[in-house]
């Protein structure tokens, strides 16, 4: 059994702690996992008043860590469900917190693949949910940066009723959250999720506040799923792939990414009477449209039948 070195209810998350740990346990941060871990006391503070947590919410945590964030998230919500993909930091964890019975951690892939959770995740939730019958759901996470985009995404579109999620990103992701039309940065991940929540940024974040230090800078942003906003969508699935093949071609104008869509229209006369038709240019770019716009194309371009089911599986 590794030498675990536990933690008290007053231990804090700092540089020398983690390394003292690691090195206890010989363990090692996995890059290729996004295992970076914060070490600003603060920006976790930031994160959990963000969150505004009672013990009315059930918290989901996407990477557990050594359960540093986990441990705070359970001192104020009435249950936390945090999920880890490597089995090391989870076993650590769950020492951590054994004596915390309203913390149940999962050794798991959150994801199943880019377009789909893991089914289990659901599944603990929807357990916790009976058991704790929380007022709010919550994701609460320090998120790994190779899985925030597709984390997100799918959150959103889940029928699991989110109030908020309040996470850690690679600032790049934080400026596509937050783009509006016109900038560098507006593209598919801003239309879906400005579509159906409100964003903010909350803080900019350096390398500096996290060991290992990450190459990039981040942010910690707060997004508000919005029911109403959600119910002005015809077909959220269909949308989200009709995002993405518009804007896999990016440096395309209007026509040519509507051209490109797998399966979709291949006459450019009929694209461009249909673009004339609704009031567009097949000259402007898709990235210079509001949000409204992007639903009103959906509905004349969006991919149907064969040609969705086939986008869902790219």
């Amino acid at each position: 059994m590794r030498p675990f070195m536990p933690r008290s209810p007053g231990t804090r998350q700092t540089l020398s702690y983690l390394r003292d740990l690691f090195s206890a346990n010989r363990l090692r941060p996995k890059n290729k996992l996004g295992q970076n871990f914060l070490i600003d006391l603060n920006l976790l503070d930031v994160i959990v008043r963000g969150a505004e947590l009672t013990r009315a919410d059930l918290v989901l945590e996407i990477g557990t860590g050594t359960g540093g964030l986990t441990t705070r998230l359970a001192e104020h919500a009435g249950a936390v469900l945090s999920i880890e993909i490597d089995r090391d930091f989870h076993e650590l964890a769950k020492d951590s917190v054994a004596d915390v019975e309203h913390i149940r951690l999962l050794h798991a892939d959150a994801l199943k693949n880019k377009n789909r959770l893991n089914p289990e995740l659901f599944t603990q939730l929807e357990e916790l949910r009976q058991i704790y019958k929380p007022r709010h759901i919550k994701l609460v996470s320090n998120l790994p940066y190779a899985v925030a985009t597709p984390v997100i995404s799918n959150l959103l579109m889940s029928d699991v009723p989110f109030e908020r999620m309040v996470v850690t990103v690679q600032w790049e992701i934080a400026e596509k959250l937050t783009a509006a039309p016109g900038g560098n940065e507006f593209g598919a991940l801003s239309v879906l999720v400005q579509t159906i929540a409100d964003v903010e940024i909350l803080r900019h974040v350096s390398p500096a506040a996290f060991w290992p230090r990450p190459a990039v800078e981040s942010g910690i942003v707060r997004i508000w799923p919005r029911p109403a906003k959600r119910r002005q969508v015809p077909d959220l699935v269909r949308f989200r792939c009709f995002l993405r093949d518009l804007y896999s071609h990016r440096r395309k104008n209007l026509r040519g990414g509507i051209l490109s869509i797998p399966g979709g229209p291949r006459d450019k006369a009929s694209v461009d009477a249909k673009l004339a038709e609704l009031g567009y240019k097949g000259t402007e770019r898709a990235e210079t449209l509001s949000i409204a716009q992007h639903l009103q194309l959906c509905e004349a371009f969006g991919p149907e039948g064969a040609s969705l089911e086939a986008s869902l599986e790219r």
